[in-house]
């Protein structure tokens, strides 16, 4: 059974929608699968400034 995870910014749900049918064409196309055997799961994160991946960053060590 594959399981697919899809990290993305948020969209509408008629977006996501059609993600996930051609995600699981694709596997039913390539694996010869029921899609019924197919999961996916969509992990929406929240979009980040510049600023605020700068800031969650690691240091850089200087050279």
């Amino acid at each position: 059974m594959p399981i697919v995870t899809v990290q993305q910014g948020p969209r509408d749900v008629e977006a996501k929608r059609e993600l996930v049918r051609r995600i699981t064409d694709a596997f039913v196309d390539s694996y010869q699968i029921p899609a019924e055997t197919v999961s996916v799961w969509i992990h929406e994160v929240p979009k980040r400034t510049a600023g605020a991946r700068r800031a969650s960053s690691p240091p850089t060590v200087g050279t």
